[in-house]
């Protein structure tokens, strides 16, 4: 029998027509058998999500200051999906429990992780489902580091006694039995594991659009949604800003080779996004995977005559970087030019500081520091076949008259990096679209 882990995002269930949703979804297909969901999200655009109501609640208990008042809201939100929902659940004793710990200090990690906690109560008991708690089969070590092989071992002997279940996301327990989250993607975390333990035919991951766009919608008009991503291509894209994924919500299943699918609760016809090892390259020609980018680097350029012949120049650069805890972007050069590109917030106050530390050690002609550079990456898996694609990105940027401050492409070819001024950034991104997008076989 197939099986099917599924996910549900905070825009999925934050409300009783929401559960609907996503319980229709569910009975659509019996392979979807655990499933993972988050805590209540936004309802409206004013709206508050649970989990950030949770954190002031606690913050307030903490300090010894007036909580209730917050604590009856957040009741009131759950008490308010179990009502329309006409279900007969009584979560009275858990609400005085995580009361009573919050005025015990139980910690930031307990507080926020009941979001998540009574939505899967409410969920199991809607579906039919059996519930487990996620602290009791998600381990992190005495350090907080997430025990992957030990949780995978325990997730799959028990969901193997479990034909249908909900794990609540976002959490797991440390050695000392007090409640550890995971920093980002919490949910989406959760929900791989429980996908790499269960060796699942398909994790679908459900949220509020229908996969991954081509383009920051921001920028670009109702951008194309990007039918088939490898796991490389999504690495690249998101290093470079792009809205994904964690990377800690795809290794567990990057690991298994288990295709992820992006599916939007609200459109659950749509086919979304799906995250492969492999493309079908024969079904998905795309010469462009994605275009992502981000604002706020600054260049450090570095001249010597005859700087080539120089043994262990660029180390000596990179030393006093490191010194300071930088991390570098991209390192262009040439014969006698050395650049590097880094987050302007990274020099914060240590511009001058690092500079002279740079004369000292390297004993350059010149040095200069420009800010004011974004980065734009261009990615793809069809691009090392393709000829001419640099020309037709450095087309798109001359068209709009815009000069590119730096190239940089990967041995790999899956990418191609350009810098250019931020005041430039969004029209480049506009154009190279157009160029690949709306007119691919020119």
């Amino acid at each position: 029998m197939k099986t099917k882990v599924v996910k549900f995002g905070g825009s999925s269930l934050a409300s009783a027509e929401q559960f609907q949703k996503v319980a229709a979804i569910i009975k659509a297909d019996t392979a979807r058998r655990y499933v993972v969901p988050s805590a209540p999200g936004k309802r409206f655009d004013d709206d508050t999500k649970v989990t950030d109501m949770l954190y002031q609640c606690y913050r307030l208990a903490s300090k010894g200051l007036p909580f209730e008042e917050l604590f009856e809201q957040i009741k009131e939100r759950y008490l308010e999906i179990i009502r329309d929902l006409k279900l007969d659940l009584d979560l009275e004793d858990e609400f005085r429990h995580i009361r009573t710990s919050f005025e015990h200090k139980a910690g930031r990690d307990y507080a926020a992780s009941r979001g998540e906690y009574l939505n899967g109560k409410i969920l199991a008991h809607y579906l039919g489902f059996d519930f487990i708690d996620a602290a009791e089969i998600i381990f992190f070590d005495e350090q907080g580091i997430f025990a992957s092989e030990i949780t995978n071992e325990v997730v799959k002997n028990c969901l193997n006694n479990h034909h249908n279940a909900v794990i609540p996301g976002f959490y797991g327990s440390m050695p000392n039995d007090t409640i550890k989250t995971f920093s980002r993607g919490g949910s989406d975390i959760t929900g791989s594991i429980v996908a790499r333990a269960t060796s699942a035919d398909l994790y679908e991951n459900w949220t509020d659009v229908s996969g991954f766009l081509v383009a920051d919608p921001r920028i670009v008009d109702n951008p194309d949604v990007i039918n088939v991503v490898t796991y490389r291509e999504l690495r690249e894209l998101s290093y470079m800003g792009a809205t994904v994924l964690h990377e800690d919500a795809i290794f567990p299943v990057r690991k298994a080779g288990i295709t992820i699918n992006i599916r939007n609760t609200n459109h659950p016809d749509d086919p979304g996004t799906f995250i492969v090892a492999r493309p079908d390259h024969e079904k998905h020609r795309k010469i462009i995977t994605g275009i992502a980018g981000k604002k706020g680097f600054s260049v450090i350029s570095i001249e010597k005559d005859r700087m080539n012949q120089e043994i262990g120049f660029g180390r000596r650069m990179l030393e006093v970087l490191e010194k300071h805890n930088i991390c570098f972007e991209h390192l262009p050069s040439g014969i006698d030019t050395m650049s590097v590109v880094l987050s302007t917030s990274d020099l914060k106050d240590q511009e001058n500081q690092i500079v002279s530390e740079l004369y000292r050690a390297l004993n350059p002609d010149s040095i200069d520091v420009e800010r004011g550079l974004a980065l734009i990456a261009v990615v793809g898996r069809r691009m090392i076949a393709t000829p001419g694609v640099a020309a037709r990105l450095m087309a798109a940027a001359a068209r709009e008259k815009v000069n590119i401050r730096m190239i940089d492409q990967g041995s790999s070819e899956l990418n191609i990096i350009i810098g250019v001024n931020e005041e430039d950034f969004e029209k480049v991104v506009r154009a190279i679209y157009e160029e690949f997008c709306v007119h691919p076989e020119a």
